[in-house]
Formats: C-alpha cells, sequence, structure tokens
C-alpha cells in the first residue's frame, strides 16, 4: 500500500467549545508556572483538543466510505463526562500531558466498544492491546516533557454531555498535527 493512496485515521468525541477553551488556558497556566521543562512544551490549540475513541493509524484511502457507514449506528450516548487529574503520557517517557476523563456511568466505554466493533466489522484493523484510557492531551513536547516535579495547577472541574463524535483525518507536519474532519455523528440517548 503506497503512502499516497493512505489516510491516517482516529475517532475522537468532540468537546464543547467552554471545555476546549477552558483547558487551553489551563495548558497554559502549566508552561508558565512549571518548570524548567527539558524541551519547551506546545499547547494544543482549542480546534486540536478531543477526546480519541479509536486511532485506526494509515488506513486505504479505499476503506474510508465503509468506515463513514460502519460507524452511523455507533451513535447512542448518554450520561456526562467529567474532567479528572493531569497525566504524564505515556507514563514511561512523557511526552504529553492530558486530563483524565472520567465516565461515571460506563457509557463511554459502551460508546468506545461499539466504535471499536463497528471498525473491526469494516475492515481488518485491529485495536491496540490495553483498556480504554479516556483523556484529553493538553500538551506535547518533541520529547520527554519533563518539567521539574511539583504540583500541576488544578485542573478545570467542569461536567459535560458530548454531543458529537468524529471520524478525522490527521496530517503530520513540523508544526504538529492538522485534523479534517470526514464524518460527524450526533450522540444521542440510547432507545433501551
Amino acid at each position: 500500500m503506497s503512502r499516497a493512496g493512505t489516510a491516517r485515521l482516529f475517532v475522537a468525541v468532540e468537546l464543547p467549545a467552554e471545555v476546549a477553551e477552558r483547558l487551553v488556558r489551563w495548558g497554559r497556566e502549566v508552561v508558565g508556572t512549571c518548570g524548567p521543562w527539558q524541551r519547551r512544551p506546545r499547547v494544543l490549540a482549542e480546534e486540536a483538543l478531543h477526546l480519541t475513541l479509536c486511532f485506526l493509524g494509515s488506513r486505504a484511502i479505499g476503506e474510508i466510505g465503509g468506515l463513514v457507514r460502519a460507524l452511523e449506528p455507533c451513535g447512542e450516548y448518554e450520561g456526562e463526562l467529567s474532567l479528572g487529574a493531569p497525566i504524564w503520557l505515556p507514563p514511561r517517557r512523557p511526552a504529553s500531558l492530558a486530563v483524565e476523563v472520567r465516565d461515571s456511568n460506563g457509557s463511554l466505554a459502551a460508546l468506545q466498544g461499539a466504535v471499536t466493533e463497528g471498525l473491526r466489522s469494516a475492515c481488518d484493523w485491529q485495536p491496540r492491546p490495553g483498556r480504554f484510557r479516556p483523556h484529553v492531551t493538553v500538551i506535547r513536547s518533541r520529547e520527554g516533557a519533563g518539567a521539574s516535579e511539583g504540583a500541576l495547577p488544578a485542573t478545570p472541574r467542569l461536567g459535560f454531555a458530548p454531543e458529537s463524535m468524529v471520524l478525522y483525518r490527521s496530517y503530520l507536519d513540523q508544526a504538529g498535527a492538522r485534523y479534517e474532519p470526514l464524518a460527524t455523528y450526533t450522540l444521542s440517548p440510547g432507545v433501551g
């Protein structure tokens, strides 16, 4: 499969504008007050913040139509999410600072499971092993984020009900990632 014939894809829950704006403000506060940093970190822009459900990696462009259709029945969600504690990712050599997302009634995990099964039915994709750990990445660093040890500012205490999920195509370049929405799905309460 040639690189020109592929697209880097993922499915994510959209964040409400107020949540994204508050997380960016928090990220700027972290960068401004915590340090010294091994390398200057980058606070992601509001439009780059999302809660990833499934990362598909590079897929053939010809698969996109089938993936769009496979996600259509996956839009059931009921409940509220809340922002939790900051987490360094990956744990052993952190290069990102994220904020955990709490799923009090299990609806987000159920949505992620439905999305995973929908994608698996549409192509030969297999999810990464391990449990789903909902989070929103706010700060990235090229190598080891590693601010000096110390307390981080408190994360925003916000709750929100997700309204949509998106199949995205991701483009990587020197300035970071750019995301193109390919299909948007309204999340609605289940009928059961």
